[in-house]
């Protein structure tokens, strides 16, 4: 790819996190460029094509029409989690490099054969973690990584939104096919990998309690779940993710020499805090809210120019599949589940 060309990008499904934020991230991207949408309403497609200036449009049946179009060079898979492994497949065999939203998949088999379609037909994989990107998180990680804090001992966390009943909530994210879970894959997900990726760990074990308060509501998917990881060396993550709280989310890492919190943590359009004690003196940083998807974006981007493998790759995505079926098997068993990636494999 050459270094003055912007990466051509097709998004393939419209819902509302395409709506709000990925499609309006290329207005302000300078290494991408729109080139086409791809959904299941050709009405939407043709209406969001023309507020976002994308010159072409298709529907999932023209799908492979799409990735024979030359000016796309890349796909973000941003449809339901169920069809994620289909999308990325399918592009990947078309010679198409692949941004896909979070969850990676489904399953840990699902993610490795977006895995391996990938490196076969040497295109990259970048799963769409903001956090990498977002100056906040970033200046964290630099914090936790400098030893300031000392060593590690415990992380607390939390995500929560408020799906209200009625026709407000998509029907898919309560169907455990399309959506794969409820609330720990769809919010609890950043708590797993927010914390593999500050302490640059992988955990071991998972305990986990899911309830829901609704049960006919949530029959298939759960709406709360609160699970401990445990990491090597001692360290433990406890979080808690939701679907009937109002949308808040915090990080707090406390080591031997002084602890820090960042909140919100997750969210995308809101100003964050990162703050806390060290060594007994309080400090304190805000941070603007500010487009994380058009960092997203370059970062990608640039990883295609260059030729290297992005952060985070498709093993990172699985990964935190691996952890969140261990998390649901902690809870489904009531009791502590193991967690091991042998056979997962180089990405």
């Amino acid at each position: 790819m050459a270094p003055s060309k912007q990466l051509g990008f097709a998004v393939v499904g419209l819902g509302g996190i395409s709506e709000r934020a990925i499609l309006p991230a290329f207005r302000h991207s300078k290494k991408t460029k729109l080139v086409a949408l791809v959904s299941g309403d050709e009405r939407k497609a043709r209406r969001l094509a023309a507020k976002f200036g994308a010159p072409d449009y298709y529907t999932y049946d023209d799908y492979v029409l799409c990735l024979h179009h030359p000016q796309v060079d890349a796909v973000f898979v941003a449809t339901t989690n169920g069809t994620h492994a289909e999308y990325t497949i399918r592009a990947a065999n078309a010679g198409k490099h692949v941004l896909c939203e979070k969850p990676m998949a489904n399953t840990v088999e699902e993610c490795r054969e977006m895995v391996d379609a990938c490196r076969t037909n040497n295109v990259r994989l970048m799963i769409a973690y903001r956090k990498y990107f977002e100056p906040a998180s970033r200046a964290l990680k630099a914090l936790v990584r400098s030893g300031r804090l000392g060593r590690i001992r415990i992380l607390h966390s939390a995500f929560t939104i408020y799906l209200p009943p009625g026709k407000g909530s998509p029907a898919w994210k309560f169907d455990r096919q399309q959506a794969g879970g409820g609330s720990l894959v769809d919010v609890g997900v950043y708590c797993v990998n927010t914390a593999r990726w500050l302490v640059d760990k992988d955990p071991i074990e998972a305990s986990a309690y899911a309830w829901s308060l609704d049960p006919a509501r949530y029959s298939e998917v759960e709406e709360n779940v609160s699970f401990q990881l445990k990491f090597p060396e001692g360290i433990v993550l406890q979080a808690s993710s939701s679907y009937g709280a109002a949308q808040a989310s915090f990080l707090h890492i406390h080591g031997e020499k002084g602890w820090a919190a960042l909140n919100s943590a997750y969210a995308y359009d809101e100003e964050r805090r990162l703050f806390g004690k060290i060594g007994g003196r309080w400090f304190e940083k805000k941070f603007k809210a500010m487009d994380e998807f058009v960092l997203e974006l370059d970062a990608f981007a640039e990883s295609v120019r260059r030729g290297r493998d992005p952060e985070p790759n498709g093993l990172e995505g699985l990964k935190d599949v691996a952890i969140m079926q261990a998390i649901y098997r902690s809870a489904r068993e009531n009791r502590p589940s193991p967690i091991s990636f042998a056979g997962i494999g180089p990405a």
